[in-house]
C-alpha cells in the first residue's frame, strides 16, 4: 500500500475515517473528499455544482462511502425518500467514480471498493428504500467489474450488517438496543467500524489482485446463517 494514491469519498468518521487512517499507517497517499472537509477536500456529493478537485494523475484506489439510512414502513415512504437515497448512495457514486476513471486506467490494476448493505441479500423489514438503492450499487459494481475488467480496473463492494457509526447512532444509543442488535447476529455482537474498513483494505491490496465482481458480506453471519 505504501506509496499509492487512494481516493476516499466520504472518509471523514464512521467506516471512512476508520479505513483512512489505516491506509495512512501502511504510506498510503490517501486524498479525502466529504462535506466537511475544507479546501479541495470538501465535496457533497449531492451538490451537481461541486465537482472532484486536484486528482492525481494516477489514482490506485477509489473508496466510496457516503451513504444513508431511511428506516420507514413502506407506505409512509415517499418519492422524496427513495431519491434522496438512491441519489446519495448511486448517483453520487457514478458521478465520483466517473471523474476518476481516466486516473485510474493510469494505474494498471486500480481497485474501487463500494459500500452496500446486509439488507440487500437478506430482507429486512422497514429497509425497503435503503435496500433499493443499495441493491443498484450491487449491480453497478457487478457491471463495472465486467466492463472495466480489461482496463485492469478491479471493482467490489463490503455488505455490512448494523455498524456502529454515527450515520447509526440511533440504533445503537442505549446498552439495550447494542444487546439486542447482537442478538440478531449469529456472532453475537454489532459490527465496528475496523471490521468493514480491514475488508475495505484488503479489496485496496495487492492481496485481492485476483477478485472483483464480488459483494463482501461483513455483517457477523447474518446473510449466510441462522
Amino acid at each position: 500500500m505504501k506509496g499509492k494514491n487512494i481516493v476516499v469519498i466520504g472518509g471523514n468518521s464512521g467506516i471512512g475515517g476508520c479505513l483512512v487512517t489505516q491506509l495512512r499507517d501502511a504510506g498510503a497517499n490517501v486524498l479525502v473528499f466529504s462535506r466537511r472537509e475544507s479546501g479541495s477536500g470538501h465535496l457533497d456529493v449531492t451538490d451537481l455544482d461541486q465537482n472532484l478537485k486536484d486528482v492525481p494523475e494516477v489514482v490506485h484506489g477509489f473508496v466510496y462511502c457516503p451513504g444513508s439510512i431511511t428506516l420507514k414502513p413502506f407506505q409512509r415512504l415517499t418519492r422524496e425518500d427513495f431519491l434522496t437515497d438512491y441519489e446519495i448512495n448511486v448517483l453520487g457514486a457514478v458521478r465520483t467514480i466517473q471523474a476518476c476513471f481516466k486516473s485510474l486506467k493510469q494505474a494498471q490494476g486500480a481497485s474501487v471498493v463500494l459500500f452496500s448493505t446486509v439488507a440487500v441479500q437478506t430482507g429486512l423489514g422497514f429497509h425497503a428504500s435503503i435496500a433499493a438503492a443499495k441493491g443498484a450499487v450491487e449491480g453497478l459494481t457487478r457491471s463495472l467489474a465486467a466492463e472495466w475488467s480489461s482496463q485492469k480496473i478491479r471493482v467490489n463492494a463490503v455488505a455490512p450488517s448494523l455498524t456502529d457509526t454515527p450515520l447509526a447512532g440511533q440504533l445503537l444509543s442505549t446498552p439495550d438496543k447494542k444487546e439486542a442488535a447482537g442478538k440478531r447476529h449469529p456472532l453475537g455482537r454489532h459490527g465496528s467500524v475496523e471490521d468493514s474498513a480491514h475488508a475495505a483494505f484488503f479489496l485496496l491490496s495487492d492481496q485481492s489482485t485476483w477478485i472483483t465482481g464480488q459483494v463482501m458480506q461483513v455483517d457477523g453471519g447474518m446473510s449466510a446463517i441462522r
